[in-house]
């Protein structure tokens, strides 16, 4: 199911969605789009009003025939619903949400609440219906088989493919349970009465990734994380590519991000490899919230020790 979870769809991004749903059945899975998902419905930055957007979300999450559900786009609308997602439908028949962006809310939200493992991937726009399309064929073919595996395998997903853009920040080696989504999103979740326990976080392989705002905001995310005791109860880090950060444009005057997560974690013994394509510069490498990996920044690797579903069901 490809749903409107957050923001509106404008017929500037339709095609987006069309090739989206090409993408999937050419992986031979069965795609329907959800009535929201219309161009042109929209309440103020949204797709509708947040309570609309959850009826809707709860309609899927009962229905057994929808396997999965991924998320046209981002935005600003998931605070506006987290109350009323009904949780006790995701324990009786677990299924995961794909997105990132606002979609990070939920997975931390639901993977605190729930268990669920939630995917930080990419999304109709502008990830399978953007991203994707201006992939290189042989990347496109091998986060096809990727994103295949990890819906439908019950087996661990093993190495995920790697790029010459990763970068060793802080060498080492770390091995937990995957946490993270956008930086100001994990943030946010942790203000909220649904934030995940501290315990949550430890021996984690913390991930985040960003996009506007300015490298003094990625900064303060770092400081509030740190004094949330976050940072120390972390086994790893992987920082995903930045895009429009301010504040990052000239070395010679201002801080890498590198620098900065260095300067926050200060003497901390965390492996920090950095970026990763993960989030908003897509294509996207998929992190499943909750899924034990492997990272080894000295060697440049990352791993998926476990598989991120328990059955086989086609999509829908």
């Amino acid at each position: 199911m490809v749903a409107a979870l957050s923001g509106p769809l404008s017929a500037e991004y339709e095609p987006h969605v069309e090739q989206t749903v090409a993408v999937f059945e050419k992986m031979g899975f069965r795609v329907r789009r959800a009535p929201l998902l219309e161009v042109g419905r929209q309440r103020w930055w949204s797709a509708a009003t947040p309570a609309e957007i959850a009826t809707e979300l709860n309609g899927f999450l009962r229905d057994p025939e929808v396997r999965a559900i991924i998320a046209n786009d981002g935005g600003q609308t998931a605070l506006g619903y987290l109350d009323l997602i009904d949780v006790e439908a995701i324990r009786a028949d677990p299924k995961p949400i794909l997105g990132y962006s606002d979609i990070s809310l939920l997975h931390l939200v639901l993977h605190a609440r729930t268990g669920l493992v939630g995917f930080h991937a990419d999304m109709a726009t502008p990830g399978f219906g953007g991203h994707w399309q201006t992939a290189p064929p042989s990347r496109r073919a091998e986060l096809e088989d990727l994103y295949h595996r990890l819906l439908t395998s019950t087996d661990p997903i093993g190495p995920l493919p790697t790029r010459p853009s990763w970068e060793c920040w802080r060498p080492g080696r770390a091995e937990g349970p995957l946490i993270g989504g956008v930086i100001n999103r994990i943030v946010l979740a942790q203000a909220t009465r649904f934030a995940l326990p501290p315990d949550r976080y430890d021996g984690a392989v913390l991930f985040w990734e960003e996009i506007s705002g300015a490298a003094a905001h990625v900064w303060s995310y770092l400081q509030v994380m740190r004094h949330a005791g976050i940072l120390d109860r972390i086994s790893g880090m992987v920082v995903g590519t930045p895009r429009d950060i301010h504040g990052l444009e000239d070395p010679n005057t201002s801080p890498t991000l590198a620098e900065i997560v260095l300067d926050v974690l200060g003497d901390r013994d965390i492996p920090v490899l950095g970026n990763v394509d993960v989030g908003h510069a897509g294509p996207n490498l998929p992190m499943p919230v909750g899924v034990r990996a492997a990272l080894d920044a000295t060697q440049r690797t990352m791993s998926l020790l476990e598989p991120a579903v328990v059955g086989d069901d086609q999509l829908s």
